[in-house]
């Protein structure tokens, strides 16, 4: 039986941070968090598998054959066979198209697990073994098992992943779509600003593996537990300023934790710490409400509220550009989620 599925799938930023994995069980977050669900920066994966044939893996990346990916989805399909067992009986041929630049700290494996995952469960749905009710937890559930993070991309236009007494439904094993915010976080843009557009050089698997025995790991998850109380306020409130230090505070704790883990790293750039400056120095000369966040590269999200639009990207051109691999930047904004496309 031959199946061709494509789906598209976003990227997401994580506002409060993932970071580090507990002991027991596979891809279980240490504390939970909470994401902006990207609209622009996406993977987009056409999927032909043929089953009964023997089991072989064949994967491209912008139309170039990828190889090195196929370890990954090999242990993908490995830890899913347990819920759909029918993924080792057959052959892959797995096409994968980018809208921005991989393993450079967009979270490309956020968008890339997610959309292959849901591809899998278009077929399970398509064999019966899945019902529409439980489609896009069932996605969540097989994309945390390819990367924690892809979790939270199968919803939109926010996500929550792994338990909080303050989030009702909140689960370690799978994210759940989460909209109880004022109408300005619903379409607040965010323009990923490349300082660096290569591989990063220490991978995220490595980087939370280092948390286990980090000597701030205890106080870092009780940190995370209470920003995400303090940011569901401010969200529901409207509050950009309370925003604004939360997210930005989450954004240096994190890679704080990679500057003193053993080894330690820096994913930073000097260009990440003139554009943050830069954004500090308007702020507060100008009065503005923007504000920045990190994912584990050196890349800078720049968020400001859509009403701002136009003043956010004149200060981009004229400040920030500079500072950006080729004066490279991607305009972003929040967005709904996934979705199924034409093979």
């Amino acid at each position: 039986m031959e199946y061709k599925i494509a789906w598209a799938s976003p990227s997401n930023i994580a506002l409060i941070k993932y970071w580090g994995k507990k002991k027991d069980g596979v891809q279980l977050p240490a504390n939970s968090s909470i994401s902006f669900t990207l609209d622009y920066c996406k993977t987009t994966t056409h999927l032909r598998f043929v089953e009964g044939e023997e089991f072989a893996v064949k994967v491209s990346l912008d139309q170039i054959d990828t190889p090195s990916f196929i370890p990954k989805i090999e242990q993908f399909l490995n830890r899913i066979k347990s819920i759909f067992p029918f993924v080792m009986n057959g052959n892959y041929e797995i096409n994968t198209i980018n809208s921005f630049p991989h393993s450079s700290g967009i979270a490309s494996s956020a968008s890339g697990m997610s959309a292959l995952a849901l591809c899998i469960c278009e077929i399970a749905s398509k064999k019966g073994l899945l019902d529409t009710k439980n489609f896009f937890q069932t996605a969540s559930v097989l994309s945390r098992l390819g990367s924690g993070s892809a979790s939270r991309s199968v919803f939109g236009p926010l996500s929550v992943w792994g338990e909080h007494p303050e989030f009702e439904g909140s689960s370690d094993d799978y994210a759940i779509p989460y909209s109880e915010v004022s109408s300005i976080f619903k379409n607040y843009c965010d323009t990923i600003l490349l300082v660096h557009k290569g591989q990063k050089t220490v991978s995220s698997t490595v980087g939370h593996n280092l948390v286990e025995d980090h000597p701030f790991a205890v106080a870092r998850f009780q940190q995370a537990t209470r920003n995400m109380s303090e940011i569901k306020s401010a969200f529901k409130l409207g509050d950009i300023d309370e925003f604004i230090r939360i997210v930005e505070s989450e954004a240096l704790t994190l890679h704080s934790l990679m500057m003193s883990s053993n080894p330690y790293f820096i994913l930073m750039k000097p260009n990440t710490l003139n554009i943050i400056e830069a954004i500090w120095a308007k702020r507060q000369k100008d009065v503005v409400k923007w504000c920045f966040t990190l994912d584990a590269g050196a890349n800078v999200h720049f968020l400001y509220p859509s009403e701002d639009r136009e003043t956010a990207i004149q200060f981009i051109e004229e400040e920030l550009k500079q500072y950006c691999e080729n004066g490279a930047f991607i305009h972003d904004a929040v967005g709904s989620g996934p979705e199924k496309m034409t093979y």
